[in-house]
Order: C-alpha cells, then sequence, then structure tokens
C-alpha cells in the first residue's frame, strides 16, 4: 500500500475513534449522576425516596452505596431501574477513576437489583457480582413478575438477559479486600427476606444494614416475622458507628436506630398470635390489627394489611399458647 493511503487510513482510524469517543462522552453526560453524600471517607450513599416503587420516583427508592479502596469500588444495590443504575454509576465515575470490582445485591427486591444491567454492559472489566447463596433462586422465581412489573407500571421492556445474577454465592460470610479497605458480607437466616445480606465497612465501623432496618418506611415482610425478631438481637451486638438502612435517612445511633422497627414488628407478633387464640379468620386479623397511633411510619397503607397477612400465615401453625419469643439466630 503507498505511504500516503496507509497514512490517509491512519488519519480516518484516528477519526472514527475520536468521534466515538464523543459520542461515548455524550452519552455519559446525558446521565444525570445519582445525589451521594460522603457519609465516611471513601464510603458513599445515595437515599432512595420514602415513596413506593413507581414511574412517579423513577424507581429510585431504595438507599444505595458505594465504598472507594486503593485498587477498586464495590457498589451495594443499584436500583429499581436501570436508568437508576446508570445514574449510580455516573456518580461513582465522578468521585473516582478506579474500577468497579464488586456489585453486592443485598437481597432479590426489584428496587434494589434492576439497575444491576447498567453495570454488566457499561463496566470496564466487567464487576463481579455478588449476593446471598440463596439469591439467585429468589430472583429466579420473581423474575417474570419484576420484569411484568417495569411494562405494566414503568413502561419499560427489559429482555431475560438484562437480569444480572451473582457469579459468587455468600453461604455465611466472606470478606472482601477492595486494597487497604476490607468489607466483611453476611448472610441472614431468613427475616424480612429468605436472602437477606448484609455488608459491614471494618475501617469505620459502617454497617449498611439494607432492608433488615427500615426507618421511617414501613417495614415490609417478605420473609419470616420471627426469623426478623430474632436476627434484630443478633444484629444489636455489631459494634456499628454509622448504619445505612435499606430505607430512610442514614443514622448514628445504634442500636437504638432498631427501635421503633422492633417495637412495630414485636408488636406485629404479639397482636397475630393474639388474633389467632381468638381464633379470627385472617379476613378478620387484617382488619382487626392495627398500629400504635403516633407512630413515625410512612406506607402504612401500602404495607400493613400486607404484613398482617404474612405474619397470620406464618404463625397460624404454631401453638400461640405455648409460643415464645424467637431466640437470637446463628447466621
Amino acid at each position: 500500500m503507498p505511504t500516503f493511503m496507509r497514512r490517509w487510513m491512519r488519519g480516518l482510524r484516528a477519526a472514527i475513534l475520536l468521534c466515538a469517543a464523543v459520542a461515548v462522552a455524550q452519552a455519559a453526560g446525558a446521565v444525570t449522576p445519582l445525589a451521594v453524600v460522603e457519609v465516611k471517607p471513601g464510603l458513599f450513599v445515595h437515599t432512595g425516596a420514602l415513596e413506593d416503587w413507581a414511574p412517579a420516583n423513577g424507581g429510585d427508592v431504595a438507599n444505595l452505596g458505594f465504598v472507594v479502596g486503593s485498587r477498586c469500588v464495590a457498589v451495594i444495590d443499584t436500583g429499581g431501574t436501570p436508568a437508576v443504575g446508570h445514574a449510580l454509576k455516573a456518580a461513582i465515575d465522578r468521585v473516582t477513576p478506579l474500577p468497579v470490582c464488586y456489585v453486592i445485591n443485598t437481597h432479590a427486591h426489584p428496587d434494589h437489583v434492576l439497575g444491576n444491567v447498567a453495570f454488566a454492559e457499561s463496566s470496564t472489566p466487567a464487576p463481579r457480582f455478588v449476593a446471598s447463596a440463596r439469591f439467585t433462586q429468589a430472583l429466579t422465581a420473581r423474575e417474570p413478575y419484576w420484569l411484568n412489573s417495569l411494562k405494566r407500571d414503568f413502561d419499560i421492556t427489559l429482555p431475560r438477559t438484562a437480569i444480572v445474577y451473582p457469579g459468587i454465592s455468600v453461604d455465611k460470610t466472606m470478606q472482601l479486600d477492595l486494597g487497604d479497605r476490607v468489607l466483611t458480607l453476611q448472610a441472614w437466616p431468613t427475616a424480612h427476606t429468605d436472602n437477606d445480606l448484609t455488608v459491614y465497612d471494618q475501617r469505620t465501623r459502617t454497617l449498611f444494614a439494607s432492608d433488615l432496618l427500615f426507618v421511617r418506611h414501613l417495614p415490609a415482610l417478605d420473609g419470616s416475622l420471627r426469623g426478623w425478631v430474632s436476627v434484630m438481637e443478633d444484629l444489636k451486638r455489631v459494634p456499628v458507628d454509622t448504619v445505612v438502612p435499606g430505607h430512610g435517612p442514614v443514622g448514628n445511633e445504634w442500636p437504638g436506630a432498631m427501635d421503633a422497627q422492633a417495637a412495630y414488628l414485636g408488636a406485629l407478633l404479639r397482636d397475630t398470635r393474639a388474633a389467632l387464640r381468638k381464633h379470627l379468620t385472617i379476613q378478620q386479623a387484617v382488619d382487626s390489627i392495627g398500629i400504635a397511633p403516633g407512630t413515625p411510619w410512612l406506607l402504612t397503607d401500602r404495607f400493613h394489611k400486607r404484613n398482617v397477612t404474612a405474619a397470620y400465615a406464618e404463625l397460624e401453625w404454631e401453638d400461640p399458647d405455648t409460643a415464645e419469643a424467637p431466640k437470637a439466630s446463628k447466621p
């Protein structure tokens, strides 16, 4: 090939690469990064809206976070739509040039996991996805419903391949080293769900409790009421300076941050057992079991009756006259 042709071809390739880089930069610029707060050095949190997962808020209702080490970044939950995931990734890119090496899903609810695809699609090298050992089974069972809800409620059509499953499963505990920063992951017995996972930053004594802790947002029961009460007793023993709930503001009072939730779940346990001793039907229990006046909860209309239904279904087979308060679990 003549010299002028080789130069022309090199120039053409350079022009193509430049155009591609500009297009990528423009696309990235079109994504508004999520608002994040550095609650501890190198530890960032986005607080979701205290609302139900819905189109009005773009599915941005769960608390999300990321932790920056010297080598790479770990993401903790990715949001309720791919758009939320992309906005979270833009926020990370604005904070640090380090790659995302892990995406940790704390449980298989849509508001925490449907942003996964943003990291699977656009990260190079691709991060490793991490979750409880029981996460895959839970997500597999619910995947069709999440996709249907996205289409029906959000007018978002996703292929099944956009649902990202973990490559690393946590059966009990696991440590992830981000470079000069170690995160401890712990899978818990059935509580909020049957696949709850917490993330603990040893350096700052920060616990990402996810939906094992709700603040202001009424707790939503999707696992075991007895198990959740038991797990809270275990969580109290974790040395925590800062706690990030799954929903609600970050707090520094521990274990006092769990007091309101413990009171609500304890009352739900007590009142459901009382209803069973009276031989009430499930509908009668739903209609009669209320929430103590003056409580700070939001979204009670959305979740309380569902919680009573779940509690009744769990407790109706135990002997209410001999039932005892749940003992601390063994993760």
